[in-house]
């Protein structure tokens, strides 16, 4: 089995605890309009690796990693590949590294043969990161192209195993930055009893020009970065502070 690879990130530090290697799988379904990577969105692009070749790629970091740290499979969507990431995952437990999966949660569902594998890979995933874009259906839909109501269950599911999760939520003035909204995403996390880490991830234009270069329209023109004011309102209605604490 081969799994599709966009890059590959040898120290990475914002993707879960400590130093972390970090992996951005090929294809997704969403189509976020603040998307910086829009050249993972195809399937069965990039480069093609083993689950061993691959592992034995990021092994070669592992002393960087210290107690913390390990590795991060991103995307795109990874749990497009769920197949290939359930084989990586239990390689990479097997040589005792920590593992992440940082997923929007698109293709969660309870209908089999999807749920069985989720359960499986969920036996050898240590953290998830989950973005929850926007809480508001027809804002969501906007935004991504798809509505949230698969998300939001996959976050229900993940507390009601306790698997430990952060949360991201990406700031976009005139999309997802709305008081309402943020204090309905507030309100679903204190539902949850799995939530070690809130993080609010300001929008940024910085990968502006792989649109350009791949020829699609930005819906976002003209949109600027959210203020410094609006971040920290963001952070305040989500209590971003007192999971830090509890973490």
């Amino acid at each position: 089995m081969k799994g599709y690879v966009h890059s590959l990130e040898s120290f990475g530090s914002v993707d879960g605890p400590g130093v972390r290697y970090v992996i951005f799988m090929q294809g997704c379904h969403m189509r976020c309009q603040f998307c910086h990577n829009p050249d993972t969105w195809k399937m069965a692009e990039g480069q093609e690796y083993t689950a061993d070749e691959l592992l034995e790629k990021a092994l070669r970091y592992k002393s960087y990693w210290g107690e913390k740290g390990g590795i991060t499979v991103s995307g795109g969507e990874p749990l497009l590949q769920i197949d290939f990431l359930i084989e990586f995952f239990k390689k990479a437990k097997a040589k005792n590294v920590h593992t992440v999966l940082d997923t929007a949660g698109n293709p969660f569902t309870r209908e089999e043969p999807f749920f069985g594998k989720f359960q499986e890979l969920m036996e050898v995933t240590d953290l998830i990161l989950l973005d929850i874009k926007e809480m508001e259906q027809e804002k969501h839909r906007v935004l991504t192209g798809v509505k949230n109501e698969n998300i939001l269950a996959m976050a229900k599911y993940l507390s009601e195993i306790g698997k430990p999760v952060w949360i991201r939520h990406v700031l976009v003035p005139e999309r997802s930055d709305y008081d309402e909204d943020l204090k309905s995403l507030a309100a679903f996390l204190k539902t949850l009893t799995n939530v070690e880490r809130v993080e609010v991830l300001p929008y940024h234009t910085m990968g502006t020009f792989k649109w350009e270069q791949l020829g699609i329209p930005y819906s976002l023109e003209g949109i600027l970065p959210p203020s410094k004011e609006r971040i920290e309102n963001a952070c305040k209605i989500l209590e971003v502070e007192s999971y830090k604490k509890e973490s």
